[in-house]
């Protein structure tokens, strides 16, 4: 008896350190994907040594199999080799939750000030830095994930047919199957995997906010999102902009706007869109439909991590995934750059913003900052809204 309370009062501690450190991240992890992994990586390897950085670099790598939030799912990973699956969800709801409630908050302060002159002038300050924001991320991705003329050619061809209306989770599936079919060739049985699960989820139009059909948009987008959650743009304006009419391509830039200046994943985005169309009812349906299938994907892959990394297959789905996630980001991106760039000081903002981003690694978080001020005092000299 001793020694199993001992053991309980061990795994208590390792549930609590795990809502300690992730909980902290939840807070003060600005900057996306990459800031979050720095953080964790100071916190799990550098500081408490609960893995090294060669196990690290594996959940990483898994964590790019799966759909889903990268960043999000390596919190679950870690929480599961800490805490088992109580450390799997502990984890991950740390990290989630204060970021989500930070988002809620200010998702009430857009729906009650934001079509103030103050908040437009804020927003016409910081829209044209989130469209560069997501342009440098998306030469990064590139850069990365092109590496040769089949995935450039694919990620071209997505661009185009998304731009001429084709659905972009047939666009995603289009893409794994063509590289893995050029790669492994048309024998195994699951290259064609990807020609069946999208079509099924697509979403049928509906005429007023219901949460059954928000749901079912943010359940399909965290259950086969795949890439940065930058890529959440094109599945969302497919859903929400043009199939539902739900929302305007100002007001998804705006919710992105607010992605960039919360902590934590950027998928809280669906929390802020989620109170803007239903309140919190629309929040709480959201933030949970868009999390959930993270968690199941890393219950299920978390026992097979060493297995999955060295098959020919995974790896061709998941390069032609990456390439075609690229096209929908370059054509949402344009797109977005459409609608928030129209002015000689939106250009300046947008270029500077590239300017400090690629070349003097500025935080996110303070362009967009500088760019909400300089939309207030653009305001203020009758420039602008």
């Amino acid at each position: 008896m001793p020694s199993s309370e001992t053991d309980r009062g061990h795994a208590r501690g390792r549930l609590t350190e795990l809502v300690v450190v992730f909980g902290s991240l939840g807070i003060i992890g600005f900057g996306g994907p990459a800031a979050h992994i720095a953080l964790m990586r100071r916190e799990v390897v550098e500081r408490r040594r609960w893995l090294t950085d060669a196990q690290l670099v594996d959940m990483i790598g898994i964590t790019n199999l799966i759909p889903g939030p990268n960043s999000t799912e390596l919190a679950m990973l870690v929480g599961r080799l800490r805490g088992g699956g109580a450390g799997l969800a502990v984890a991950g709801l740390a990290f989630i939750l204060p970021a989500a409630a930070i988002v809620l908050a200010l998702a009430w302060a857009y729906v009650t000030f934001g079509q103030t002159p103050t908040g437009e002038a804020l927003l016409y300050g910081i829209k044209p830095v989130v469209v560069a924001i997501v342009g440098v991320a998306l030469i990064a991705f590139a850069r990365t994930a092109l590496t040769g003329p089949l995935r450039i050619a694919v990620a071209a061809a997505v661009a185009l047919l998304w731009v001429a209306g084709v659905n972009e989770l047939v666009l995603l599936a289009a893409g794994a199957v063509a590289v893995a079919v050029t790669r492994v060739g048309t024998g195994h049985p699951w290259t064609a995997i990807g020609l069946v699960l999208p079509v099924a989820g697509a979403t049928a139009t509906a005429a007023s906010v219901n949460l059954l059909t928000l749901a079912a948009v943010f359940l399909k987008a965290g259950a086969l999102l795949y890439g940065s959650g930058y890529v959440l743009l094109a599945f969302l304006r497919g859903d929400l902009v043009e199939r539902l009419g739900w929302l305007t391509d100002a007001q998804l830039l705006d919710a992105v706007a607010i992605g960039q200046v919360a902590p934590g994943p950027l998928f809280t985005t669906a929390t802020f869109i989620g109170y803007v169309l239903a309140g919190i009812p629309g929040a709480v349906v959201a933030t949970i439909a868009i999390f959930l299938p993270a968690f199941v994907f890393v219950a299920i892959i978390g026992p097979m991590v060493e297995r999955l990394r060295d098959r020919p297959l995974a790896a061709a789905l998941l390069d032609g995934v990456n390439a075609a996630a690229i096209g929908l980001m370059a054509a949402v991106s344009v797109q977005l750059g459409a609608s928030a760039i129209r002015d000689p000081l939106t250009v300046a903002l947008a270029f500077g913003a590239i300017a400090a981003l690629w070349w003097g690694r500025v935080p996110s978080v303070l362009l967009v900052a500088v760019g909400g001020a300089v939309g207030l005092a653009a305001s203020a000299a009758g420039i602008g809204p």
